[in-house]
């Protein structure tokens, strides 16, 4: 391989091992909560690989752009938030559909686009706040409950957050496994491993499901990855063909629901490894490092059915560690995003209560009633939203607001 490419290739298959490891457990997390089986969770892993990457290897050569997409990490925390619905496993896959029918219909109709960013930024990040709080407090009553096992892990994690950040998670993650099989030899537990499938649910439409996964999951994916993913590829100088990327992704996430896969977009944190100078000094090679994490999220898609298994077999603790530690940062930039201005503090305080609480109405989980209060508290208590309050545009070079609901591409 030539050297011009050998850079982007790697930084590429970095990229994807990072976004993998750092959070396939949430996934995982989530989709089991929602009421997936073993296998049903692996099936919706893999396909949610597959969709991701078959999308970013079409989008980053169609356009010769970095365009790195991602499964919804917060998404699926807010799987784990809302439990199980009423109609099981099935409504939650109908649930999934729908959230993909609202990414593609924004591509179509800016009006909805438009909806979403009528959400104050206070209420959606406090929102996301609560509903990864549960997460973001597993090492500490993992690690109460059994120092030896998961001690290891954190510092390990605290020792790499210090010397090398990027490495931090996936260096968790290896230290989880090997605590795993140690565990399985020891016979605290069995490793049950089955080959690549898919495991093929027929969507049920439910009320509950639709208010209470559907309408977070859309809300959630778009204020906290598709977004802020705009943002991220503006910095380095690109530009998202936004309405093209909602209907790759829409499609990806209706084609994968049926799978178990809950929502597919556009990746945030990840998404500044390929598009910086760290995958190629020239902005327009940068592509290809986007191209090389498509085809390796293809060959993770493979080992779904391992890590499903490791977490099935997992002693209590280990791996939810793992995915609370790679989620602090996300938990510390929604809290400060959702607290930065005074006049909203109780506004946002009071969603970030409704969202981390257990509580269930009607059958809908927590992070739908998080939005009505935290909506009902905004009106009652804002007059005059201040410049910055209220979401959904990016800022790019010159301090010019971009709507992306508002491209034509």
């Amino acid at each position: 391989m030539e050297r011009s490419l050998a850079q982007p290739v790697g930084v590429g298959i970095v990229a994807a091992l990072v976004g993998f490891t750092s959070s396939f457990a949430v996934v995982v997390a989530g989709l089991t909560a929602v009421g997936a089986t073993p296998e049903q969770a692996a099936s919706g892993l893999l396909v949610l690989c597959v969709a991701q990457g078959l999308g970013m290897i079409w989008l980053s050569r169609r356009h010769r752009a970095p365009l790195t997409l991602a499964w919804s990490t917060p998404g699926a925390a807010v799987l784990v938030g809302a439990g199980a619905v009423s109609g099981g496993w099935p409504a939650a896959v109908g649930a999934f559909l729908v959230c993909g029918a609202l990414i593609g219909l924004t591509a179509a109709w800016p009006a909805l686009g438009r909806l979403v960013a009528a959400i104050p930024v206070p209420v959606a990040q406090a929102m996301l706040a609560g509903v990864l709080l549960s997460l973001c407090l597993e090492p500490l009553v993992a690690v109460a409950a059994a120092p030896l096992l998961v001690a290891p892990v954190i510092v390990l994690w605290l020792l790499l957050a210090r010397l090398a950040p990027r490495w931090a998670t996936p260096a968790a993650f290896v230290l989880a496994v090997a605590v795993v099989l140690v565990a399985v030899g020891a016979g605290d537990g069995t490793l049950a491993l089955r080959p690549p499938g898919l495991a093929l649910t027929a969507p049920e439409l439910t009320l509950p499901a639709v208010v209470g996964i559907a309408l977070p999951l859309y809300v959630v994916t778009m204020a906290s990855q598709n977004v802020p993913g705009v943002s991220v590829l503006a910095s380095f100088g690109y530009a998202v063909p936004w309405r093209e990327t909602l209907l790759v992704t829409g499609a990806g996430t209706v084609a994968a629901a049926f799978a178990g896969g809950h929502a597919v977009n556009l990746a945030a944190i990840t998404a500044a490894l390929p598009a910086s100078a760290e995958a190629h000094p020239d902005p327009a090679r940068r592509w290809v490092a986007t191209q090389s994490a498509g085809w390796a999220y293809l060959v993770l898609a493979v080992l779904s059915p391992v890590v499903t298994a490791l977490v099935a077999a997992a002693p209590a603790g280990v791996f939810e560690t793992v995915a609370g530690l790679a989620l602090l940062t996300t938990l510390g930039a929604a809290l400060s995003a959702a607290l930065r201005e005074e006049p909203h503090r109780v506004a946002a305080t009071a969603t970030f209560l409704t969202a981390a609480s257990p509580v269930v109405v009607l059958g809908v989980g927590s992070a739908f009633w998080a939005l009505v209060v935290g909506l009902a508290v905004w009106a009652l208590l804002t007059t005059r939203s201040p410049r910055g309050a209220r979401g959904g545009g990016v800022r790019v070079a010159g301090g010019r607001q971009w709507w992306p609901w508002r491209a034509t591409r």
